[in-house]
């Protein structure tokens, strides 16, 4: 039979915003009124003791909205099955705490759903330890809806007594049932206990209009659209079978079609409507600047998700300073197929871009020019010395929409772009020459002949575009890592670092030679990715080696790879020489079993980037995986374990994968680069090892990984570390302590009844001071 797997058996279809809203409103909620609250709780088998302790679980939830005290809420609960059970009368437990124990303390029952028994046992004995008729009365019925018996009739008398009743649906509930028990109007009166927070948000609601004192200031009641499911068993006909049938002849039968049946579990969806308090939070005053999204933490408190090239302050200023002595021109496409509003994100990401890197003495000189099947310059370089006038100019640019003549355009920039006037009539202007191409669409001429005319003239040319001019703007640049592709509109304003780095690169000539990095390589080997691309994988690795200076003071490598477990090739420590590294990767087996990147960056995490292994502290550290995308399922929460301790993550893949998969791995787009084949692996490799080495320059905390063993305390100082070790010794607590061995160690008489604790102990451990180098 099929079974369906439904999860969250009742949604609220809210936005994220307003979720935050309501959870921010239930750390207000407190119903504080005379109030006397009877729960009713289904013990019976159907429910099972798994829901029976959610069910309990659910209850200590609403008691958490309600002000319990002698003189205000007071709570009893009664369990029912075959037979109802009193746990505690309303006038047995006065606290909220003692009522939350007690709840803890009731055992699961089991037997037949007799609710109808259970209401009528209320009918007759009224609320047990309840007040006099004057207090209103609530009952809240937890049970999975499935009675045995009818519950029409002495449900609509419990609700003629002025009696509230909220249903609350368990497990898989039958929410028709669940509809007749409740008051009216039952949208407000029927939760689901598979989110507490929500129902609990839900009965305070509800009860807010008639007993509760109302909501804080700025709270209100809204409804939203929600939908509450169940599985149902059904029975359907799965064919017709043969079968045998007896016949009037003696000793005979004959043959027939017998229909032949089976069970099936179905998901069944009820829309509804659900009535919620939400309140407003400090978000809603829009605190963020320049596009920064506010995330609320509280009632009271927020920070903001600032986009890049603002962070400055938490209210995201500007951030990135263009640092560097450019002369820079941007070619913007503004033909037809890039269409009016390809072009107008162009300008957005002009001006964010110059906000973010343009300071108020910034050396660079910027111009913009534009073309179609013509070429406008209307912004020389170096026209503008100030940000603003600079802005306004590029708001006066008009979209054209013409056609797309992008290899004209180089030829004309290379010739006519760039006219600054020298500073001295005899010194020759030799600021470097930038280019930036923004374009989505492809040229109608070719272009590679003009972009090799354009270089030749010392113009050093970048391109920017979505990765369907991905090949155009390789052609373009002549180097894939002058290439920057973006996935999608708001990527492209993520890419802003990204080419400030290239922009300075070229003032400043960036290498990894002289950079102190232990860098680990984590290669996929299973069949997925198959003999002939793992090789091609080794031979990306072997090349990479070369950008570095491998020894104990500069780069330290480590090769790890895996299918379905890990295996280290070779630690940080084990090779001091580019040479003893390329031979040790000839070694390298091809492991061809199913893949498993978390279970690799796991034993990265443990085996790897650890003292014991080479790895040093101080020193910046980075993992760089290579990888086709399958199997990263289960490599989230170990990328993020690494970079907690201060260790990079870098996600290559090679061909079709999932990017918000990967996304997940890496926490950002700059941490992941994507290749469509093997065979341009290669020419990636300038860009893969310039990011790690960029990314690799941030501070270093010295006890992130934690250098000390055998669960020692890293301890920072001013420009340094001490382990504290406890029952160990050493300057990163790597040796034992042997009791006797040591005049620093307790040593206890013979026989001696003195309890020598680890606290005690703590004051002779030994803890060694190491600086930074």
């Amino acid at each position: 039979p099929t079974v369906l797997v439904a999860l969250g058996i009742q949604e609220i279809h809210a936005d994220q915003e307003m979720i935050g809203k309501i959870s921010a409103a239930g750390q207000l909620m407190q119903c504080s009124a005379p109030l006397d609250v009877l729960f009713l709780l289904d013990g019976s088998y159907s429910i099972g003791k798994g829901s029976f302790e959610r069910s309990k679980h659910f209850a200590g939830k609403l008691c958490d909205a309600l002000d319990i005290h002698p003189d205000r809420v007071r709570v009893g609960m009664i369990q029912f099955s075959s037979t109802p059970h009193l746990e505690f009368p309303l006038d047995s437990h006065l606290t909220k705490q003692e009522v939350k124990e007690r709840i803890e303390r009731i055992l699961f029952r089991g037997g037949s759903t007799e609710t109808g028994w259970a209401l009528k046992y209320i009918l007759r004995k009224g609320f047990p330890g309840g007040r006099n008729s004057s207090v209103p009365e609530v009952l809240i019925i937890i049970s999975d809806g499935k009675s045995q018996g009818s519950t029409a009739m002495p449900a609509m008398q419990v609700k003629e007594r002025h009696i509230t009743v909220f249903a609350v649906g368990i497990k898989f509930p039958r929410w028709e049932e669940l509809h007749v028990l409740a008051s009216e109007p039952t949208e407000q009166h029927v939760l689901f206990a598979g989110d507490a927070d929500d129902a609990a948000n839900g009965l305070y609601s509800t009860l807010t209009g008639s007993v509760c004192s109302t909501t804080a200031p700025g709270c209100k009641v809204e409804s939203h659209p929600c939908e509450r499911r169940t599985l149902e068993t059904v029975k359907e006909l799965a064919g017709n079978h043969v079968c045998w049938k007896g016949s009037k002849q003696p000793n005979a039968v004959r043959a027939s079609l017998c229909p032949f049946y089976r069970w099936k579990r179905i998901l069944i969806k009820h829309p509804s409507r659900c009535f919620r308090t939400v309140c407003p939070d400090p978000c809603d005053s829009q605190p963020c600047q320049n596009g920064g999204t506010c995330v609320p933490e509280g009632l009271d408190k927020y920070h903001c998700l600032c986009p890049v090239g603002y962070g400055g302050d938490i209210h995201c200023a500007p951030k990135l300073s263009l640092e560097c002595s450019v002369d820079l021109l941007f070619l913007v496409d503004s033909s037809a197929g890039v269409t009016l509003e390809g072009f107008l994100r162009y300008k957005a990401f002009l001006k964010r871009f110059l906000q973010a890197v343009m300071g108020q003495d910034s050396p660079m000189n910027v111009g913009v020019a534009q073309y179609d099947h013509d070429v406008r310059i209307p912004i020389e370089v170096g026209q503008h010395k100030d940000a603003f006038s600079l802005m306004k100019s590029i708001d006066a640019l008009n979209f054209s929409g013409g056609g797309t003549l992008t290899g004209r355009a180089l030829r004309y920039i290379a010739q006519h772009g760039f006219r600054s006037t020298p500073v001295f009539a005899d010194v020759g202007d030799d600021l470097p020459r930038v280019v930036v191409l923004l374009t989505d669409s492809k040229s109608q001429d070719p272009v590679a002949e003009a972009a090799k005319y354009t270089r030749d003239r010392d113009l050093i040319l970048i391109g920017v575009g979505s990765s369907f001019v991905r090949a155009e703007l390789a052609k373009v640049t002549g180097n894939p890592k002058q290439t920057i592709v973006y996935s999608d509109p708001q990527d492209l304003f993520n890419r802003i670092p990204e080419l400030q780095r290239r922009i300075c690169s070229v003032d400043h000539p960036e290498g990894c030679r002289a950079q102190s990095l232990d860098l680990a390589f984590a290669v996929d080997a299973s069949a997925g990715v198959g003999l002939e691309n793992f090789l091609r994988l080794k031979d990306f690795v072997r090349s990479s080696l070369l950008h570095f200076s491998i020894n104990r003071d500069v780069t330290q490598i480590a090769l790890v790879v895996y299918g379905s477990k890990a295996h280290t090739v070779f630690a940080l420590d084990t090779y001091t020489s580019n040479s003893a590294l390329l031979q040790a990767i000839d070694q390298v087996p091809f492991l061809g079993d199913s893949a498993s990147a978390g279970s690799a960056l796991l034993h990265i995490y443990g085996d790897v980037m650890t003292v014991q292994k080479g790895a040093r502290p101080g020193v910046s550290k980075a993992v760089v995986v290579l990888t086709n995308g399958v199997g990263v399922e289960d490599a989230a929460a170990p990328a993020q374990q690494l970079r907690d301790n201060g260790i990079l993550v870098f996600v290559v893949v090679i061909g079709d994968a999932q990017r918000h998969m990967l996304l997940r791995v890496v926490g950002s787009s700059n941490y992941l680069v994507h290749i469509s084949s093997y065979e341009d692996l290669q020419n990636y490799q300038d860009l893969i090892i310039e990011r790690v080495c960029e990314e690799a320059k941030s501070p270093v905390n010295l006890c992130k990984p934690n250098p000390c063993m055998n669960q020692g305390v890293c301890i920072l100082g001013p420009g340094s570390y001490r382990c504290e070790c406890h029952g160990w010794e050493g300057p990163h607590c790597e040796s034992r302590v042997l009791r006797g061995d040591s005049p620093t160690s307790l040593v206890l008489p013979p026989r001696s009844h003195v309890q020598q604790s680890s606290s005690g102990l703590q004051h002779f451990s030994r803890a060694s001071w190491h600086t930074k180098r």
